[in-house]
């Protein structure tokens, strides 16, 4: 008796084991829209050293250049081919008045950065530069302007300075500085964090100044404007219920959304490098919060626009730590580990199974800011764990979006528990099904067996990002720790695909 007993618990305890390491997903072959290559965007403030001494260096630096753009970040961003470039801020926008940055760099006028570290800038990196920056990168810009501390017609002489192809002031004027064709810039922040930073303003307030900026930042020919609102931060749903109620759909393009994840809280955020598995998990269990932030103000938008003529626009987005020891804090230095890594491949699933209405994201910041791409320390350069999520990823942009049903085990730490497993698909303008797995357990391989529905396909390839902890980081002594690899663990069972996945780990299946 005691044998049989033994035995039936042997197989209860295989069978629960089984269950908390295998994953089903079903894959739809048909697809109603795209995944927008703007959901891959990026963001590049005046903020420490993101511009100044990132994108900006000084002259006398042994880097390739040109002007004093430095050449080695933007090959880097070139190779993952950034769909758009966020500036000049964040909150720093709503403090920035354009005409100081142009014109003859001796006579531009110096200002204090109020909001990150109060220092002095000499405004030399200004709209000329930032649009040779945009055309080293080939990418689109996305114009932050100043309704904060600016006017209706500050904004209104930039937009023409950028835009307008014709005799006028601020035609003559740009032509004056060397550039006598307009640059048509499509992408246009109407203010920045409107409710803090951008002036501390009420939903009702700011959607009637909304409607005033907006009216003056005209359309030119050629250039006709994506004016993006100053949408929510986190849970504040109301914020966007009134910008959806009181701007007419017609006058925006999108409504953005800011959402940091925080290990702790604002008062202490956590190291980006120094924490145990009970702070990884609670950072992770946050970092998916943002699929009910996007669901939720998706349906009050929904109540405004069914059609879903405008987007959501989640403009800064990712994780938020405390400053390196030793480093300004208003600099926002972080390093980036491989749990930055799953944080953004998970957040880009995220946005992909949302794809309908989310059409643009911009995760803070490019370089040396945040969770950036790209750490430089005077000639060296790495790159971090999130760089390779990107690179992996770029086979989304503008794929068509491939429904998904996923069925994952638990993650389970104390008391709680989050999904495992995390997962998008799309299919590019050659036929190609690329499928983006996150294995969010630190303990468990995990297998999932994907059910093809309508997708025909022979052989399957793949690329894995992972590293033997969570808390693996890139160096300037050891830049390559974290870093591609090619994947061997999927195979095809029938026309089903089988995948085994490495515990933290992002994954990316093509299947041709």
């Amino acid at each position: 008796m005691k044998k049989n007993l033994t035995f039936l618990l042997l197989l209860v305890i295989m069978q629960v084991t089984k269950a908390q390491t295998t994953a089903s997903l079903t894959v739809s072959g048909k697809s109603d829209h795209q995944i927008s290559r703007h959901i891959y965007g990026h963001f590049s403030e005046h903020l420490g050293h993101c511009i100044y001494d990132g994108f900006w260096v000084d002259s006398s630096l042994n880097v390739p250049k040109k002007d004093r753009i430095r050449l080695d970040v933007v090959e880097a961003l070139k190779k993952i081919h950034i769909p758009n470039l966020r500036w000049p801020g964040g909150c720093f926008a709503d403090e920035y008045h354009w005409r100081d940055g142009i014109g003859k760099r001796s006579d531009r006028p110096k200002m204090v950065n109020t909001n990150w570290g109060g220092v002095t800038e000499d405004n030399s990196f200004g709209t000329h530069e930032f649009m040779d920056l945009c055309e080293l990168l080939h990418t689109e810009p996305y114009i932050s302007a100043n309704v904060g501390s600016g006017t209706v017609e500050e904004m209104s002489k930039w937009v023409e300075y950028f835009n307008f192809d014709g005799v006028s002031p601020m035609s003559k004027l740009r032509a004056e500085n060397g550039h006598p064709a307009p640059w048509k810039v499509g992408f246009w922040g109407v203010g920045n964090e409107s409710w803090g930073c951008g002036g501390n303003m009420t939903p009702e307030f700011y959607a009637g100044q909304f409607r005033r900026y907006a009216t003056y930042a005209r359309d030119y020919p050629g250039a006709k404007l994506k004016r993006m609102a100053s949408g929510a931060s986190d849970f504040d749903y109301h914020w966007t219920e009134v910008c959806m109620r009181d701007i007419p759909l017609h006058m925006m393009w999108g409504l953005s959304l800011h959402y940091y994840t925080l290990p702790g809280d604002w008062g202490h955020k956590g190291s980006a490098t120094s924490f145990d598995e009970k702070e990884y998990f609670t950072t992770m269990r946050k970092c998916l919060v943002m699929d009910t932030l996007v669901t939720k103000h998706s349906a009050v938008m929904d109540k405004y626009d069914p059609k879903k003529r405008v987007a959501l626009a989640v403009d800064e987005w990712g994780i938020w730590t405390d400053v390196e020891p030793g480093t300004n804090p208003g600099f926002l230095f972080q390093q980036n580990s491989l749990r930055d890594a799953l944080i953004a491949a998970s957040t880009l699933n995220i946005f992909n199974n949302h794809s309908d209405r989310v059409r643009l994201a911009n995760l803070a910041q490019t370089v040396n800011v945040l969770q950036a791409l790209i750490l430089t320390d005077k000639e060296k350069m790495l790159l971090t764990p999130t760089y390779y999520v990107f690179d992996l990823f770029q086979v989304h942009m503008d794929a068509a979006y491939l429904p998904i049903q996923l069925n994952s085990p638990l993650y389970t730490n104390g008391n709680e528990s989050i999904p495992a497993v995390n997962a998008s698909a799309s299919k590019d303008s050659t036929g190609a099904v690329h499928i983006s797995f996150v294995n969010l357990d630190p303990s468990k391989k995990i297998t999932v067996k994907a059910n093809l529905q309508d997708v025909q396909w022979k052989t399957a390839t793949g690329q894995v990002l992972t590293s033997g902890k969570y808390t693996d980081i890139n160096t300037f002594e050891k830049p390559d720790k974290v870093k591609i690899a090619t994947f061997n663990g999927a195979k095809k069972q029938g026309n089903d695909l089988v995948v085994e996945l490495p515990a933290t780990s992002v994954v990316v299946v093509t299947l041709k």
